[in-house]
């Protein structure tokens, strides 16, 4: 029987902000797993602390919600006790860039095969509007007294600099785009990264759906001119794949940059780079642990039927050479 999004809806009373960006990628999600067919019992879905933490309460799949910071290190736990979970994490940008930007970054060199959503909406919607690490320098949200004095992360580029595979960009009102993201993030072999602009309708009233809509700017028809467009609309291939030489691998490189690097009055979305010539820590495991996959730990009894513990890991110790 053919699963629908429903199936993956759960009866968790949802207290979101109205307006907020985060129903959107909600929605995203359970679109993208009812596409994909993929059975709720075989999805693993984690998430940190803060209003898109939630998200874990709203989704039909194994769930957890775990702590600020370090959704990252359960996601990888999962994923590699049992490769066979298609493990998605999710949280927000102060819980991913902030307190947890040490996980995101080392989560980045292992390539572990996951995906990671990121509600990116520049504030701290759950404690009343602080400014999160993405937010611009000098840009004053309502709930600042003066404008703020940090210079903002850019996703994408650390992304880069920590390693992962798949770095993509979505909008949260764009929701048939962001589908395709999460999907080609899911089905990508490595750690997908997906940095999602999420408005915040109660704390930021700089990035608002209008803003990015582009109706604070009209054309000679009166027409709005929207600030977000998509890279594979321009032509854009963010692939870099196996066997591909230096320079046309440093040339993907320097178009991902410049990419990374616009905002403002035009903003892209979409698949900013896919490389598929790094491999995964899956597979360096395998290299090391030859049964690896076909009995990885969590396929291994625990318990026999007295639930006396039975757990033996000696193997992967010795495999690893590990005393």
């Amino acid at each position: 029987m053919a699963l629908k999004v429903q199936d993956y809806k759960t009866d968790v009373h949802n207290n979101w902000c109205p307006g907020c960006g985060d129903f959107g990628i909600l929605n995203s999600i359970q679109m993208t797993l009812a596409q994909m067919g993929l059975e709720p019992h075989r999805v693993a879905l984690f998430s940190g602390i803060g209003c898109a933490a939630k998200t874990a309460h709203y989704v039909k799949v194994y769930g957890t919600h775990t702590l600020h910071g370090r959704v990252l290190t359960f996601a990888t736990g999962a994923k590699l006790a049992n490769p066979d979970l298609t493990v998605i994490a999710v949280g927000g940008d102060g819980d991913g860039l902030g307190i947890g930007a040490g996980h995101f970054v080392n989560a980045g060199r292992r390539n572990v095969d996951f995906t990671y959503v990121l509600y990116n909406n520049g504030v701290y919607g759950l404690t009343k509007g602080q400014a999160s690490p993405t937010l611009k320098l000098g840009v004053q949200t309502k709930s600042l007294p003066q404008p703020n004095v940090n210079q903002g992360i850019n996703p994408q580029l650390l992304a880069l600099s920590a390693g992962y595979t798949f770095i993509a960009r979505g909008y949260a009102f764009d929701i048939p785009h962001l589908v395709r993201l999460i999907q080609q993030g899911i089905e990508h072999k490595g750690s997908a990264f997906i940095d999602v602009l999420q408005p915040c309708p109660t704390y930021n009233d700089i990035n608002t759906r209008d803003w990015y809509g582009g109706l604070d700017r009209l054309n000679e028809q009166g027409k709005a001119i929207p600030r977000v467009y998509k890279l594979e609309d321009q032509g854009y291939d963010p692939v870099i794949r196996p066997g591909m030489g230096q320079e046309e691998s440093q040339g993907k490189l320097s178009q991902f940059v410049e990419k990374a690097l616009e905002w403002g009055d035009r903003i892209p979305i979409g698949v900013f780079l896919k490389n598929e010539a790094t491999s995964t820590y899956e597979e360096r495991i395998a290299q090391r642990i030859p049964f690896y996959r076909e009995t990885p730990p969590a396929k291994r009894p625990i318990c026999d039927s007295g639930q006396h513990p039975t757990a033996d890991l000696t193997s992967f110790f010795e495999e690893l050479q590990v005393t």
